[in-house]
């Protein structure tokens, strides 16, 4: 089976929203459309508590967008973003989420980020994805949302490291760094994974 997973379509990752990607607004009607080619959809949710370790204010004298290591893992300092239950935390309203059977969240614990859906950046804890897709009999997962280089491209490298053929559909994500999303489409290449367009189906 084919699953399609939607990563983070979040209003803090809008145009106007904490953290926003530019134009991540702009991909919402292409996955609209890719739904209706799947018969499983999922998503992700980053979901964050207010004192998460990757947000620049819980540092002293350090700013957003700060490289630092904590804990032995490289973290980007983020603005505050996706706090649980927040606005900002919530699916974009156009997004059309009566499809989604199932959703992952991520970044739960305050002591380290996790921009995978599958697993946190340190691979200490699963969020069980795997499982549920493999319960499902998926053999073949496609990928779109945001953030191209960061949330979406590092579940594609865990998906191909699970076993699972994966897809980014490149046309349906968006990057906040456009050279760092041209490395990281590298390295899905030369794990194994696959780069297409969406619009291709339709």
């Amino acid at each position: 089976m084919k699953a399609l997973l939607i990563i983070d379509m979040q209003n803090d990752f809008m145009p106007g929203g904490a953290l926003a990607v530019p134009g991540g607004d702009q991909i919402i009607p292409l996955v609209n459309k890719l739904q209706d080619k799947f018969d499983l959809v999922i998503a992700t949710q980053d979901w964050h508590p207010e004192n998460h370790s990757s947000f620049a204010e819980n540092h002293h004298n350090k700013k957003e967008f700060e490289v630092i290591d904590l804990n032995g893992i490289k973290q980007t300092l983020w603005p505050v973003h996706c706090i649980q239950t927040t606005d900002g935390a919530d699916f974009h309203p156009h997004l059309n989420a009566g499809r989604i059977e199932a959703i992952f969240r991520k970044g739960t614990n305050a002591k380290i980020d996790s921009y995978s859906g599958f697993y946190d950046n340190a691979h200490q804890k699963a969020t069980g994805l795997t499982g549920y897709l493999k319960g499902k009999g998926v053999t073949s997962i496609y990928f779109c949302g945001l953030a191209a280089e960061y949330c979406v491209g590092f579940s594609v490298l865990d998906a191909l490291t699970e076993g699972f053929k994966a897809t980014l559909f490149e046309d349906a994500t968006r990057a906040l760094n456009e050279a760092d999303f041209e490395q990281m489409k590298q390295r899905i290449l030369e794990k194994g994974g696959r780069i297409r367009l969406a619009e291709d189906l339709f």
